[in-house]
């Protein structure tokens, strides 16, 4: 770009993080306007709270004579309006790139990576920048109880940013966090996901690797300890590389973990710290998070008293409502390991209380028959089980899909009541006269689960 743009246009604008950077710029002064096809609140009302002008479709005579064109991660070819900027030669960028270009350059990112944990971890981190005053920049891929939002694109010597290993646009197949701009990394876990892109692990190691490999040597990365592949992408790293983890080969290792109804107290650098979060894996979400404050010379008593106070994110083990003595959880669990994991900490929360696990198979990985085998087994922990039905059927051929009966059957092998229904009214129907007071149902879902929680509470 010879000079800066005045005038920027965002196609698919209505997107959480696409509408929290057209308002940042908004703010900066530059005149913002959008295409989407689904305009709606709260998104749309903000956008215009703010002064950013709409349109809804995607025509191509929408698009204004402007100096940038943003083209959000769900625009592909074929799209009008994305035909119309090819072949109008006019300058575009993904989301990454106007991110890196216009708010990550010259500043301390801090970059929160892995298969799981990426919100909850980045959640506690800006948390603990803002608490002790640091006021840093911040982009969440959920909504932290604390902060009452997941963007804050503010000036800021520090910008704390949930990374994706999704690709980042259609003209642009590499992960989103490549554009970021690393000074610090942590990698929380590294596992087979997102089976719409990668093949198979080895390319998502690649991906972790050319992340790795643009942190500086001045810099710092923060690896799960405990994760051979973890370990393994980071073996040739150029920049200090610490662990963080249970396992004694870990530099900052957790140590003396007590689990209580209220949350988890664990020990980290010689120092206790507690955190109103269940399970391990919030054990070693936290720990990344104070390990990276720590790096960045925040006091460990503003440390402790930062996580003592995090309030969560929602739809991370939220609870919706008890009713009749029947506590509902909301989850965003799409992953075997995940499944596993929330499970385990809601059993180390509520004790030998029933649990109940409501899974709706929606991702692009988990309506595939990759999981077959390890679906079952990730429930575990629950005594009942419902599968729904694999959403979007018809855009799968029968023998790529998961088979949701064939999961039901396996974990009913095991002796737990395990039923496939496939929609969310014919799960409330079949599990209401089942539940009773004192148990537990955990909803699992990326999406709404056609409004499951609500219709529950309701029913029940």
């Amino acid at each position: 770009m010879t000079r800066s743009p005045q005038h920027i246009h965002f196609l698919g604008i209505c997107g959480s993080a696409m509408g929290s950077i057209a308002a940042a710029m908004r703010d900066r002064g530059f005149k913002v306007t959008g295409q989407d096809e689904n305009v709606y609140p709260p998104m749309s009302t903000f956008l215009e709270s703010k002064g950013v002008e709409i349109t809804a479709g995607f025509r191509p005579e929408d698009i204004p004579a402007a100096d940038l064109i943003v083209i959000g991660n769900a625009m592909s070819r074929g799209n009008p309006a994305v035909e119309a900027v090819l072949n109008r030669k006019l300058l575009y960028l993904s989301l990454p790139e106007t991110l890196k270009q216009f708010f990550l350059r010259g500043r301390h990112n801090l970059v929160v990576t892995g298969t799981h944990g990426k919100t909850t971890t980045t959640s506690l981190l800006a948390w603990i920048f803002e608490s002790t005053g640091e006021a840093p920049g911040y982009l969440i891929g959920g909504i932290p109880s604390n902060l009452g939002q997941g963007a804050c694109l503010r000036d800021s010597k520090h910008f704390i940013i949930e990374g994706d290993e999704y690709d980042t646009a259609f003209f642009d197949k590499r992960s989103k966090f490549i554009h970021y701009l690393p000074e610090l990394v942590i990698v929380n876990n590294v596992e087979f996901d997102h089976a719409d892109i990668y093949s198979n692990l080895e390319e998502i190691k690649i991906s972790f690797r050319r992340l790795l490999n643009i942190v500086p040597s001045e810099g710092m990365v923060l690896i799960n300890g405990d994760d051979a592949n973890s370990i393994d992408v980071a073996a040739k790293c150029h920049a200090p590389v610490v662990g963080v983890g249970f396992s004694e080969n870990c530099a900052n290792q957790i140590r003396h973990v007590v689990h209580s109804p209220e949350g988890s107290s664990f020990e980290l650098f010689g120092e206790t710290f507690f955190v109103p979060l269940s399970g391990d894996f919030n054990i070693r979400n936290a720990a990344m998070a104070a390990s990276a404050a720590h790096y960045y010379g925040i006091p460990t008593e503003s440390i402790r008293t930062a996580l003592a106070a995090f309030q969560g994110i929602r739809r991370r083990q939220e609870v919706r409502g008890v009713v009749r003595g029947i506590t509902i959880i909301d989850d965003f669990g799409h992953h075997p390991t995940a499944i596993r994991e929330t499970l385990a900490g809601l059993r180390k929360r509520y004790g030998n209380a029933r649990l109940w696990a409501l899974f709706e198979p929606r991702s692009n990985t988990t309506r595939r028959a990759i999981f077959q085998n390890d679906l079952p087994t990730a429930f575990a922990e629950a005594d009942g089980v419902f599968i729904a039905q694999v959403a979007r059927l018809d855009q799968l051929p029968e023998n790529e899909r998961l088979n949701p009966e064939r999961v039901v059957a396996d974990i009913a092998a095991s002796g737990k009541h395990a039923f496939y229904e496939p929609t969310a009214d014919s799960i409330i129907e079949k599990l209401n006269p089942l539940a009773k007071e004192g148990d537990i149902v955990v909803v699992f879902s990326n999406g709404g689960f056609d409004g499951i929680h609500q219709k529950l509470i309701e029913r029940l």
